[in-house]
């Protein structure tokens, strides 16, 4: 413990040197940690729009809805299927969906972004994706040309505000009301009648039916039924994981390269606290052999310089991790590859993740200070006191 006391006495008689030193491992972690958040965010966005209780059919071989076809006659089969749930009144809890990308200028730089408008079954899609709620206007009219705005469409392209109009697909659409998902997909989607947006692109097939399960927990045996029906040529997923599948690719990109730059970068962090505890083991030589006169053994000595560079990496990563945290809500908007669309999430600072940082702190720190610490505990007694 006295040695212990000695280590972070030294640290903190060295303010500026550790505050430097601490401060560009911050920044490491700072960089670490935020590349954890996006990916984090990204996928948390896409996983918290599905609900494990809703079983979504799409084409086989097709990622995802914009690349499917169902036809109306697979469609009806699948509506007639036992597994769907039904509400009190006796009503098939199932929605037949279309989902189409249009392009839509930015607020503020005007530049385009591809942007989704899903054609949904009226009030059964709101019904399926409870979180969904309407905080503006109303919902949209069946057989209407009117739409229904994500919050952060409202909020980032330049649409206007209810009862103004959007031209797109050849027909001009009224904006009747504003939805919010709670930071889920569906914000920067738009909602239309189903059956008007097929018409308006000329087509005959949905892209997706949903419908809620009677028995979540059967969802096995509903798919197994599903693929074995020659009729069929849809695939069933749980809508959570549909939606957990739209983001491996990306966040997958997002950490590969994220955490590449940060392993660049911790080598010049590494570098900095070696230099720091190379000079700090110069400067205490005779300190080291008075250490050692004392009766401190090797291992004492190697364990006291190891201590140093641990604690100055928890302060770096303690830096990092209060500028990282500032980043929480900070939303970003930028195209899903696997659907070519905008979508917008928010940075995601989570407790794994903070722990995955300071680990990555402390092995930061240990393979800095590992030479200098062993140099300090082998050095001669004698020659260290005359020092």
């Amino acid at each position: 413990m006295m040695l212990l006391y000695y280590s972070l006495r030294n640290l903190q008689v060295r303010r500026l040197t550790t505050l430097l030193t601490a401060g560009g491992m911050g920044l490491v972690i700072f960089v670490f940690a935020t590349v954890l958040m996006l990916a984090e965010g990204l996928q948390h966005t896409l996983i918290t729009s599905g609900s494990p209780e809703n079983a979504v059919f799409i084409r086989r071989s097709s990622e995802t809805e914009v690349q499917s076809i169902i036809q109306r006659s697979e469609a009806a089969i699948l509506e007639t299927l036992p597994q769907v749930a039904t509400d009190d009144d006796g009503r098939k809890l199932a929605a037949h969906e279309v989902l189409v990308l249009i392009s839509l200028p930015r607020k503020g730089t005007g530049a385009p972004a591809n942007v989704p408008v899903r054609g949904a079954t009226h009030s059964i899609s709101l019904r399926l994706r409870e979180r969904i709620k309407i905080v503006s206007g109303r919902e949209f009219n069946p057989g209407s040309s009117e739409i229904i705005l994500g919050s952060s469409i409202a909020k980032k392209f330049d649409i206007g505000g209810l009862g103004a109009t959007v031209h797109f697909g050849a027909r001009t659409w009224t904006i009747a009301g504003i939805m919010d998902s709670g930071g889920t997909a569906f914000d920067s989607e738009i909602w239309t009648d189903v059956d008007t947006l097929l018409a308006t692109f000329k087509r005959q097939s949905y892209s997706s039916v949903i419908f809620r399960m009677r028995e979540p927990s059967a969802f096995p045996e509903l798919r197994e039924s599903v693929l074995k029906d020659p009729r069929l040529v849809e695939e069933p997923w749980r809508e959570n994981r549909y939606y957990e599948s739209q983001s491996e690719l990306m966040a997958r990109f997002i950490r590969i390269l994220g955490i590449s730059l940060t392993l660049i970068f911790s080598l010049g962090a590494i570098t900095g606290s070696m230099i720091t505890m190379y000079a700090a083991v110069s400067a205490r030589t005779s300190e080291i052999g008075t250490l050692r006169a004392l009766g401190f053994g090797r291992r004492s000595i190697l364990f006291a310089f190891l201590s140093e560079t641990v604690f100055l990496s928890l302060l770096g990563a303690l830096m990092g991790l209060m500028g990282a945290s500032l980043l929480n809500k900070i939303t970003i908007s930028t195209m899903n590859w696997q659907t070519f669309s905008e979508l917008t999430f928010r940075f995601l600072l989570n407790p794994e993740i903070v722990v995955n940082s300071i680990i990555f702190a402390i092995v930061m720190g240990l393979l800095g200070g590992a030479l200098p610490s062993i140099r300090a505990s082998r050095m001669n007694i004698v020659a260290a006191l005359r020092a």
